[in-house]
């Protein structure tokens, strides 16, 4: 498939796939051992999906991006043979610019893998931007988070190099601060811009009067295992960033060997990157040919554009003259009718939920009349 196209799991979908997240079937059910494992069987469910997915729909792009990203990572903290960062360099020195800026003065070869490395992260980002386009704002976001983080503990390592342990309340600052810009980039703003983005694509082009069909787009374009892994990806980024912060905060002479701690920055690292591949990967495809960007509610009310109301009740109207009825269509796509027996209520064709009457599947208008089903109280009329 071309990079410039986006994938979805919608118009093309036959296209793309056969499988659908409903109709995926795992080897086997936590829930026939303990009733309340279901919901990890629905989580199993949508990894499985993924899974598939990733299979048929990434490539030599998303392989490059999560080497390249590797790449950087390893460039960035290889330290073998050279010793520069072993033993803490001149730390006299310090910057990027000057005459006596300590990136500088360092080593001929780290300078050279340290300029490879920012090389690297540069072709890394700017393959995420141009694979992604649908994602762009929202890569901005998690890229600052990411930074804020990386920045968050550095701060919080220059006044205790041996952080979390023997450190301060006010040691404690930086990391605060990352993590809180961390969550609020994250969860906030891209997590609730996916969000509201799937259901006003739900709501506006999986309406169907059968509630069955409407239950199962809902299943179908579940976001379960995507904000798992959107949590994972933030755990993951505070373990890379504080491991490589770690590694480089004691103070010359260096004594113990901080190796252990170089290998778990880089580990993570680049497990936190192929989960960022995928975190802006699956809502692309998930929507990709259906809406032009990926945002949430609020942004599209400030950029002008029009926002369809949520509603969680509709009330249903007679086809023949327009009066509301007594029929109401949930969120989810179900209707419910009064019992003409009782209070109660229920599904047409069901029993009440009160009196076990079979609730009737057709409506006489008080208005006018008619007698026409429950589904057609929903549905909408052709104009002329």
């Amino acid at each position: 498939m071309d990079e410039g196209e986006v994938d979805s799991i919608d118009e093309d979908w036959g296209e793309v796939t056969q499988v659908r997240l409903s109709d995926v079937e795992v080897p086997f059910k936590l829930e026939d051992r303990n009733s309340r494992l279901a919901p990890f069987d629905s989580l199993i469910q949508e990894y499985t999906f993924h899974g598939k997915m990733i299979s048929q729909q990434w490539g030599v792009t998303e392989a490059l991006i999560i080497g390249i990203g590797a790449l950087s990572i390893i460039l960035g903290a290889w330290d073998l043979g050279i010793g520069e960062i072993s033993s803490g360099g001149d730390y006299k020195r310090w910057g990027l610019f000057g005459d006596d800026a300590g990136f500088l003065h360092i080593n001929d070869f780290s300078l050279m893998l340290a300029l490879l490395s920012l090389i690297a992260w540069i072709g890394f980002f700017a393959l995420l931007w141009t694979r992604f386009p649908l994602m762009r704002e929202n890569l901005l976001w998690l890229t600052t988070a990411t930074f804020a983080v990386q920045l968050g503990f550095v701060i919080s390592h220059s006044s205790a190099s041996d952080f979390p342990f023997d450190a301060e309340t006010g040691d404690w600052a930086g990391f605060a601060i990352g993590n809180l810009v961390l969550i609020f980039l994250s969860v906030i703003v891209v997590h609730r811009a996916v969000i509201e983005t799937r259901d006003i694509h739900v709501e506006e082009r999986h309406s169907h009067p059968d509630p069955r069909v409407v239950q199962k787009a809902w299943r179908d374009h579940s976001l379960k295992a995507w904000s798992m892994n959107l949590a994972t990806w933030m755990i993951f980024l505070n373990i890379s960033s504080w491991a490589g912060a770690h590694a480089v905060s004691p103070r010359p002479p260096i004594e113990n060997d901080m190796t252990l701690y170089v290998v778990i920055y880089a580990l993570f690292g680049i497990l936190s990157m192929a989960l960022l591949a995928h975190i802006l990967w699956y809502p692309q495809f998930m929507l990709g040919a259906a809406e032009d960007r990926i945002q949430s509610v609020r942004a599209r009310e400030v950029a002008g554009e029009f926002v369809p109301e949520k509603s969680t009740r509709r009330q249903g109207s007679c086809p023949i003259c327009g009066v509301d009825s007594v029929a109401i269509k949930n969120q989810d796509g179900s209707i419910q009718v009064p019992c003409s027996q009782c209070d109660g209520n229920g599904a047409p064709g069901t029993t009440c939920s009160e009196c076990n009457t079979t609730i009737p599947a057709r409506i006489s208008c008080r208005e006018c009349g008619s007698s026409t089903t429950v589904m057609s109280h929903f549905s909408r009329s052709d104009a002329w």
